[in-house]
């Protein structure tokens, strides 16, 4: 067995830069190989159209090759966060590596022959979350460590009062949405089934051949209805600008990239309404797609001949309707402008957890009107801002914590259905149909957006275990996440019930909503609970609980126990943190907080000590449990000011905290003996090698690249003290 360490994007790539060494020198006295894997979006374009590319620009394809590796029973893979990317992104990327020499073909936004539909096929296999459903071969069980927990209570982050009077609120459609409409089956037999739309004078189109449908699968789907979809958002636009709330829109267009981006391009269309009457021809000429947001369309209208006029409609609007949030108010970007700049799943807790305010334009914090069009998980922002109204600001010093468990196997639910999402060309009829049997059937309209999820039955087997399992062995609250008016949880609710009579086991079971205002009940009283969710409450829960507890959700241990015996360590779920490059690039300090990958480091050590039977790689995991605690204990945390201590800095002292538990250790000899004096190099020169660290602070730096970084430089500018890299170098070699 070795151990996969993936190179990603932006923060935790640049942090690689400094970590990555220490763990191959550290790991290499219990012999164990680390071998890293390019799956950055760089990385994975290159590896896409690498038979058209010279032969030293051409790479392999690593995301394929972790996909097979991750089925294997000796798969140890530690995963840091990777860029999810929008459409933006990926033209942003394919432009720098075009400008790097690679022969690129562009992104065609609308194909006009076959091979521009196979570029665009090829680029979109990279869109979104590309990596995770292929890696991500075993469900997902994420917690805080007693170590953090201790930490965060003894040094709470600053918590943003909630004011009673707060008129913030959460709105989603009642009806016509993907909750209001789902259908759902579980599966007879296996069965090749396929996905067809029959139009009303009777035209049938195959939209989908060879679905592959398992005995006692869940199978469901549904469609959001782009008429009660627009006239929800001329309501809440109305709602806002009478109750001075600010509009913001949060959505979830990495993961889910076919239809999140179209729902966006609909508030765009329904906020800019008169813009788009007026000047839609011109729109159409300039190729400006709202899914894309105001940042494309502000772009392409510099090229116009109406530009101006273009541009005075614009500002009008922004004066006389509705406030919108901003993502940055110096630079004018609101919560329209990409995407992908506003993820719900991080955007909500960072709203909760500031009083449930956004900023205006002016930067100034105010109450607002959050935007999550479908209900099904809307209801759990809904449910935290009615237990802040009735119990006040969190206080995360006395919180217990909330773990979860979610099912995430084989691509399972919403987060697999990007391949069955589909756009009504007119009004009609779409159905999934399996041996002449239609198996689920709809009524839509032109423009409806349609998708149909899947679950296999093993995965969900699998994750019932995994959460009764958990439950057992914390003695934690459990709760199952599942709402029994929605047609698939319904079918799933009772598949629980079942396995918990086998079992023998009783877990209380609730709908999103209830569960989430009995977990702030019970971690408000000092108690722990255990989420066991579906695909996207697990992501989205293991962002907003980890806030609220703890400011952050990087902080997090992320263990994916694969189905065939292997396992996927994920460091945090915080993101790739792009705003850090940037503070990175201008002063040479990066803020980016590395716990997420020391807890990953030492869980796969654990999981390699058991599978390999090797006494020193338990002996290293023990000690850099060790290393960790005294590391949250001393706060070396990377500070955010320029000129403290920063990632690399945070990097040392763990080696260094590693290497004195490693030389105190009785378990092995000879790693105590080796230990001895790296550690006495290391306390002895501590100030010396903290001082070049913290003196190369200050100036502005050339990364040679964002999405494709020029590895001399970055690892240069990473790895800024040759003391410690000396170090280093010789654990490496002795």
């Amino acid at each position: 067995m070795h151990i996969t360490y993936t190179l990603t994007d932006e923060s935790p790539a640049l942090a690689t830069y400094s970590f990555l060494p220490i763990v191959k020198a550290f790991l290499s006295k219990a012999n164990i190989r680390v071998v890293s894997s390019d799956i950055s979006l760089s990385g994975r374009i290159i590896a896409e159209f690498s038979e058209s590319l010279k032969e030293e620009q051409k790479c392999e394809n690593a995301l394929a090759n972790l996909g097979e590796l991750v089925k294997k029973a000796d798969a140890n893979l530690i995963k840091t966060p990777n860029i999810s990317a929008s459409i933006p992104q990926l033209k942003a990327a394919i432009e720098e590596l075009q400008k790097k020499g690679y022969m690129l073909p562009n992104y065609p936004d609308e194909p006009k022959n076959d091979e521009e539909f196979q570029i665009k096929s090829k680029y979109q296999k990279i869109l979104g979350s590309a990596v995770n459903p292929v890696l991500r071969q075993g469900n997902s069980d994420r917690r805080c460590t007693k170590a953090v927990k201790d930490y965060a209570k003894h040094n709470p982050y600053r918590v943003i009062p909630f004011d009673p009077k707060s008129k913030s609120r959460v709105s989603y459609m009642k009806d016509g949405d993907f909750f209001s409409n789902e259908k759902a089956v579980l599966i007879k037999d296996d069965c090749l089934a396929h996905i067809e739309f029959i139009s009303e004078n009777g035209t049938k189109t195959i939209l989908k051949e060879n679905l592959k449908l398992e005995k006692n699968e869940l199978l469901d789907a549904t469609f959001m209805s782009v008429e009660k979809l627009m006239s929800f958002y001329d309501e809440q636009i109305k709602l806002c600008k009478d109750e001075n709330l600010l509009f913001s829109l949060h959505l979830k267009a990495t993961m889910m990239k076919v239809s999140d981006p179209i729902i966006f391009g609909y508030a765009v269309r329904a906020y800019f309404k008169e813009l788009f009457e007026e000047f839609g021809e011109e729109f159409e000429k300039l190729s400006i797609n709202a899914n894309n947001g105001l940042n494309e369309l502000l772009n392409k209208v510099e090229n116009s001949s109406q530009k101006d006029a273009i541009l005075k409609k614009y500002y009008e609007i922004l004066d006389k309707s509705a406030d919108i949030s901003m993502v940055n108010s110096d630079k004018g970007i609101t919560n329209l402008h990409i995407p992908s700049d506003v993820i719900v799943d991080a955007s909500m807790p960072a709203m909760l957890k500031n009083g449930a305010r956004l900023w205006d334009k002016e930067g100034k914090e105010r109450d607002a009107n959050a935007l999550i069009p479908d209900k099904t998980y809307a209801t759990i922002y809904e449910a935290v801002i009615k237990d802040l109204h009735k119990n006040g600001t969190l206080n995360p010093a006395k919180l217990g914590s909330v773990s979860n468990v979610g099912l995430m196997a084989k691509k399972a639910q919403e987060y697999g259905s990007h391949d069955k999402t589909f756009i009504a060309p007119e009004n009609g009829t779409m159905r999934i149909v399996a041996n002449g049997e239609v198996l689920l059937e709809h009524k839509l309209n032109k423009n409806d957006i349609y998708r149909a999820n899947q679950a296999k039955f093993d995965a969900i087997l699998n994750w019932i275990d995994l959460g009764i399992q958990r439950q057992e062995l914390s003695g934690d609250e459990a709760i199952f996440w599942l709402d029994e008016k929605r047609a698939s949880d319904k079918i799933m609710i009772e598949l629980v019930k079942n396995r918990l009579k086998e079992k023998g086991k009783n877990i209380e079971i609730l709908a999103p909503y209830e569960a989430c205002l009995k977990n702030l009940e019970l971690i408000r009283a000092g108690k722990n609970a255990i989420a066991i969710t579906g695909n996207v409450l697990r992501d989205y829960l293991t962002d907003l609980f980890p806030i609220l507890e703890l400011g952050t959700s990087a902080k997090m241990l992320s263990i994916v126990p694969m189905l065939n015996g292997g396992a996927m360590f994920e460091t945090g779920a915080g993101g790739s943190a792009p705003k850090q490059v940037e503070q990175l690039v201008e002063e040479n300090h990066l803020r980016w907080d590395s716990l997420g990958e020391f807890l990953a480091l030492q869980a796969s050590l654990e999981f390699y000590a058991q599978k390999c039977k090797s006494n020193k790689a338990e002996v290293l995991a023990n000690c850099l449990d060790e290393a960790i605690g005294e590391w949250l204990e001393n706060n070396k945390t990377p500070s955010r000011k320029v000129g403290e201590d920063d990632n690399r800095t945070s990097h040392f002292y763990l080696a260094m905290y590693w290497a004195n538990h490693l030389s105190r250790q009785a378990q092995d000899v000879e790693l105590q003996s080796f230990f001895k004096d790296i550690a006495l190099e290391f306390s002895s020169n501590e100030e010396e090698i903290r001082g070049q660290f913290n003196n190369a602070q200050g100036v502005k730096v050339d990364l040679g690249g964002y999405y494709k970084f020029d590895d001399t430089k970055a690892e240069a500018i990473m790895r800024p003290s040759a003391l410690f890299n000396n170090i280093i170098a010789k654990i490496g070699q002795r």
